[in-house]
């Protein structure tokens, strides 16, 4: 019952003044008496947290905490791709000649996605990774790979849930919504992270300075629960497994890239 109520608290972030009230609400103080009753609804692991429940001021400081520095194993391998979330992996697959995407019965344009039809051109025919960050993930985004960013930008107003639901009924979600792109050159080619907002909340934050990323290194956060979609140009990124519908952590590798030598 308990975890209806703070499910129909996110719920309220379908409405733009509703969000606004919401947002507004946990960034202030008095939200904090709720930490607890959140991290016991959503079965958040206390343990792996960087600070103790009471060491939050407010509901969005707990929402985008920190882990604690030996909370998550980073794939050593020169050639792995790491998932740069903790999250659900609901598809993975090929992005079509006709520069769209199909996922849960829709279909979304990555040219749309990304705003511009040069840098589309880098990753038709190639693969995409969409990442859903559920309201009890951790909410920190990090590098799949190490490499050079050559370029980032921000797309988009409003946006709408990107969950199943919104994934499964909502209009161009995934390819409209609010987004803040960054591309990162390795060694052999590139891949774009797409860091999609929901709930009309917005609130994609950058911590990373600078050109370089390490595997592994922080680059950004959400407020809320949210998506991850990563871009790989054709025939440059392979998966392993089984991975579609399934549970993630941040530094697990997703698959590999091609001639990279380790």
């Amino acid at each position: 019952m308990v975890k209806y109520i703070y499910q129909s608290f996110v719920q309220l972030t379908n409405n733009l003044y509703l969000s606004k009230l919401l947002r507004r609400f946990t960034l202030s103080k008095k939200s904090k008496y709720l930490i607890p009753g959140y991290a016991k609804a959503f079965q958040v692991n206390q343990a792996e947290m960087e600070n103790d429940l009471n060491q939050y001021s407010s509901l969005h400081e707990f929402f985008i905490r920190t882990l604690k520095k030996d909370a998550r194993a980073i794939d050593e391998s020169p050639a792995s791709i790491i998932s740069p979330v903790d999250g659900f992996i609901e598809d993975i697959g090929v992005i079509k000649n006709d520069k769209t995407i199909k996922v849960k019965g829709q279909l979304y344009s990555i040219l749309d996605m990304l705003g511009d039809p040069n840098v589309f051109e880098k990753y038709s025919q190639g693969t995409y990774i969409i990442l859903y960050l559920s309201p009890s993930d951790y909410h920190r985004i990090h590098s799949p790979i190490s490499g050079k960013v050559v370029s980032q930008w921000t797309l988009g107003r409003h946006s709408y849930p990107v969950n199943k639901w919104g994934l499964l009924y909502g209009k161009d979600t995934l390819s409209r919504n609010y987004r803040m792109i960054t591309e990162i050159q390795y060694e052999t080619g590139y891949v774009a992270v797409v860091k999609v907002g929901a709930m009309f909340i917005n609130s994609i934050e950058l911590t990373h300075k600078g050109d370089e990323l390490r595997k592994g290194e922080e680059m950004a956060y959400f407020s809320f629960g949210s998506t991850v979609v990563l871009l790989f140009e054709k025939e440059s990124f392979k998966p392993v497994g089984q991975l579609i519908q399934s549970k993630v952590k941040v530094g697990q590798a997703l698959g590999y890239v091609n001639s990279i030598n380790g």
